[in-house]
């Protein structure tokens, strides 16, 4: 059996969904679910990460665990080894973490790898850079306005699609030959939100406007769904990303064809921004 937390994020839900097309036993585990949010026949349970005693259930009997922690669990200091000490005593062996392309290019700490690399199981870890989905943000702009306001307009960075991440996940949980690997998952090529507006326009149909913000306008905004250290922290990147503007071939190594670009993905999710 494989364990999936954060089962119905944009990762999660298609990592459940690819799993069980491959003919896998699959527990799904949020922080809120319900037996609507999987697919036909996947077991569920409500947990958080936050509070490991209550993932007991979820990770007992299983085998291999894909660990996604929030942004809250980060930036209320969340404790990963209890985590994986309820896992290992539950029988997990293996465990897939999403973490962050920023660890290697030191922009985020590394305390929740090293905490999976002490931990005594078969680990990979998956490094995404920025996540297309991301683009959601904009939704109710672009439903309301045919506009985006976003900073750093022309500060381009290779967004990954989520699906590819979680079929990366899904390849890492399901074979053992991905153990003690690190993997950086990104787009085929930048993309500037410039032109992801641009994308989301041709998807739509018709013209989106793009509107640059000031930093302390976009902090203004995005304070209001994230933890201000992870806003500042956010910021500081997009303006002067480095190396995190690289584009890695680790997709198409995991998956064996190239990444999607974002506009494959504004394409399938264009009823959001209608």
């Amino acid at each position: 059996m494989i364990v999936v937390t954060g089962a119905t994020g944009n990762v999660g839900r298609p990592l459940v969904q690819s799993l069980v097309e491959a003919g896998e036993e699959v527990t799904a585990v949020s922080r809120r679910i319900s037996a609507q949010d999987v697919p036909a026949g996947v077991r569920h349970r409500q947990a958080d990460l936050a509070d490991p005693a209550k993932l007991k259930a979820a990770v007992d009997g299983a085998t291999a665990l894909f660990l996604l922690t929030s942004g809250d669990f980060a930036a209320a200091g969340g404790d990963l080894d209890n985590v994986l000490e309820v896992a290992r005593a539950g029988g997990v062996r293996r465990v897939v973490l999403l973490s962050s392309q920023g660890v290697s290019t030191r922009h985020h700490p590394p305390e929740f790898e090293d905490a999976v690399t002490r931990s005594g199981l078969e680990w990979t870890m998956l490094r995404p850079g920025n996540f297309a989905s991301n683009a959601f943000q904009w939704a109710e702009m672009v439903r309301a306005q045919r506009a985006i306001a976003a900073p750093f307009g022309d500060v381009g960075l290779p967004a990954i699609h989520p699906a590819d991440i979680a079929e990366a996940a899904a390849v890492a949980l399901r074979d053992a030959r991905h153990a003690g690997q690190v993997y950086d998952l990104t787009g085929p090529a930048p993309i500037t939100p410039r032109q992801q507006a641009a994308a989301i326009g041709e998807a739509l149909g018709e013209p989106v406007r793009f509107d640059e913000l000031t930093q302390a306008e976009a902090k203004a905004q995005m304070i209001r769904f994230m933890p201000e250290p992870i806003v500042d922290r956010t910021l500081e990147i997009l303006g002067a990303p480095g190396a995190l503007q690289r584009v890695s071939p680790d997709v198409e190594r995991l998956l064996g064809r190239p990444a999607r670009t974002f506009a494959e993905w504004a394409a399938s999710n264009i009823a959001a921004f209608k």
